[in-house]
């Protein structure tokens, strides 16, 4: 069940995110407060994957934006990415959206699934993320209906 995110998932939420974190290195950066940045600045709505009542995945839309994607490693296969994904597409085009998302250039099984639900890859630049550490990132946009 993919459904709106409560203030009572953030917990279960901070636990997907560790697992993921752990297992595909995903955020690049442990948040030093995790709570925080699932709950970003210019956040319109956030929503939850669950299985048998419990959390197994997050993401949230912040403006046009497509971010904090993730779903535990166990739950993987079941289509959840995706059926997540297309709870935020249709949350954008009901604002008049088309939304984009950032991904790292290594993370081949988000890009799969991106390229596989019709995103289409618009650029790829280096991004300073502080220290002096350069990481490559695809942008993606979501294809208009019909193309």
């Amino acid at each position: 069940m993919i459904r709106r995110r409560h203030d009572t998932d953030l917990d279960a939420c901070v636990d997907v995110l560790a697992q993921v974190h752990t297992h595909s290195g995903y955020p690049h950066h442990w948040p030093r407060d995790p709570v925080r940045w699932l709950t970003p600045d210019g956040l319109t709505a956030a929503w939850v994957a669950e299985t048998a009542g419990r959390v197994v995945g997050h993401v949230a839309l912040c403006g046009r934006e497509v971010s904090r994607l993730c779903v535990a490693p166990a739950a993987r296969g079941a289509g959840l990415g995706g059926r997540l994904l297309r709870a935020v597409e249709a949350e954008a085009a009901a604002r008049g959206l088309r939304p984009v998302l950032e991904v790292k250039t290594t993370d081949t099984a988000a890009i799969a699934l991106y390229e596989r639900l019709g995103w289409v890859r618009r650029a790829t630049e280096r991004q300073e993320w502080g220290a002096g550490e350069v990481v490559a990132v695809h942008r993606y946009e979501r294809a208009r209906s019909g193309h």
